[in-house]
Formats: structure tokens, sequence, C-alpha cells
């Protein structure tokens, strides 16, 4: 056998004499390889998973009907972000729900109750009856860039513990929560996001959570928006310690009043008309 063709055919089997750094490689535990093999975003996004994982859960929303008929009224994910069973999620995956179920990565099914909402910017707190349980860090979205890395987590169609990675594509966007208040500061990133997603979280490579996934464009890929994190940390912090979150209105009341017949004959109107009377006042 040709001499050439032989020490091919040793190649291609392993039985080459000749010393190769892969064959060290090879002889060392699989893990070390494994770990060695993967790049830099590979090892960042692992981390992430095995930090966060554990911490989102998948949300069922029912609402009773009659005896011990339940129907589904929503679905979606969340994030644990305390070890005593308190959750952020999503206020349309709790929507109009008055029976809670939540499933974590181990399987297990915990029993919730609402313990606070906040339609205008589309964010509730929600608690397991549970403690001791893994939990997440909210982090701060100011530090966030264009083109960072970000990974989503969550439960799209029911597929549990779903990953997907991004970058942040724009910051500082607007989005009309479903009362119409205009949510500002939103991230908008390229993680892929399916029905199911809503209420996971959005964290950077340090592990932090730094925006809630709430929203995508029907028929568009790669636009996926978030509720940043300094927003869902205040909104926590009003839930927590007031139950609701407070907020100052600025309102206008008025009256009518007629019209003095003087002015309505120099501006040469064409009835007594009425003007009304403004008082400015703040609600908080």
């Amino acid at each position: 056998m040709d001499a050439q063709l032989e020490h091919l055919l040793k190649l291609i089997n392993g039985e080459t004499d000749n010393f190769d750094p892969a064959d060290e490689l090879d002889r060392r535990p699989a893990s070390d390889t494994d770990l060695e093999l993967l790049d830099a975003y590979s090892r960042a996004v692992v981390s992430v998973v095995d930090s966060v994982g554990p911490a989102v859960v998948s949300i069922s929303a029912g609402k009773n009907r009659g005896s011990a008929e339940v129907d589904q009224v929503g679905a979606g994910s969340g994030v644990i972000i305390a070890p005593d069973g308190y959750i952020l999620t999503n206020d349309h995956v709790v929507q109009n729900a008055n029976r809670l179920k939540v499933r974590l990565t181990d399987g297990a099914t915990l029993s919730a109750t609402v313990i606070g909402k906040d339609p205008a910017t589309d964010l509730a707190v929600i608690r397991a009856d549970a403690s001791y349980l893994p939990c997440s860090t909210l982090g701060s979205s100011d530090r966030l860039r264009v083109g960072q890395l970000v990974i989503a987590m969550g439960n799209p169609f029911g597929f549990q513990s779903t990953v997907s990675t991004g970058v942040v594509s724009a910051l500082g966007r607007a989005l009309r929560s479903t009362q119409g208040r205009l949510i500002e500061n939103i991230i908008q990133h390229t993680a892929p996001l399916n029905p199911g997603n809503s209420g996971g979280p959005l964290v950077d490579s340090a592990a932090r959570v730094v925006g809630i996934n709430t929203a995508i464009i029907v028929m568009a890929q790669g636009i996926g928006f978030s509720i940043p994190g300094n927003t869902a940390r205040w909104v926590v912090s009003q839930i927590l310690t007031h139950g609701r979150v407070r907020r100052g209105f600025l309102g206008i009341a008025g009256r009518q009043r007629p019209l003095d017949r003087r002015i309505v004959r120099f501006h040469r109107l064409k009835k007594n008309g009425s003007i009304t009377h403004k008082k400015a006042f703040v609600l908080i």
C-alpha cells in the first residue's frame, strides 16, 4: 500500500503515530474539553442560563366558571425576584384571572396570588405559595448599549425553559400600554420572542435581568420589546410598599359662566356664550 495512502487512512482512523495536541485534548475529561471548545459567546450564554434559568417560571392564568370548571384566560412567563415567592410578569398575562398556577423548572406546580398590577407599564407582581426559591437580580437598564448581547428566556407556546439570544437594537423606544399610557425607554432587541414569552426576563451577559419581555410586532422578524429594568424596579417597589403604583395626576376642573352682555356686543358674538372657569389641581 502506498505510504501516503496508509498515512491518510491512519489519520482518518485516528491511528497516526505522530503527536497531535488534539490527542491530549481528547484524553482530558469530556467536561473540560467541552468548555474549552465553547467560545466566549457560548460560555456567556451558558453561564447566564445556569444562573437565571431556575428562576424563570411558566404561568397559567385561569378564571373560575361555576363549580370546578376553570377557563384559561392567559399564559406566559415570569421571573422570581425574591426567594419567598415574589414573581415579576406582565399585567396582560394575569389580566382577568382569579386563579394562577406557576410551574418551576424542576416540574413543581404552585398556586399563586396577585400582589399588585400596573396596567400602565404592563407589569404585575404575583406571589407563589413557597419559600426558598431560586431568584434572580433586577439590574440597571441604564448601562445597556446598542449592540450588546441579551438573552431572552421564557416559555413560548408552552415549551418550557426556552432560551433565545440577540442584541440590543435600539434604546429609548416608546410603546403604548393597554390603557393608552406611553411607556418610555422601551428596549428593542433581536432575541426571538413568541406568544408565551411575555413576562419572561431579558438578561445581560452578567446574568442581570435588564428587562421584562412584553411585545412583538406581528409578521416581523427580530423585533421584540422589553420593559426596562429600571422601570420594573420602580414598579415592584411601589407595589410592595403601597400595594399599587402611586402616580401624580394633573387635572383640570371647569364650569361654565355666562358672558357679560357688553363683552357679547363688543366681540359681536351671535349668542350669549359662556366662558369656562378652569382650575388646575394635582392628585397623588
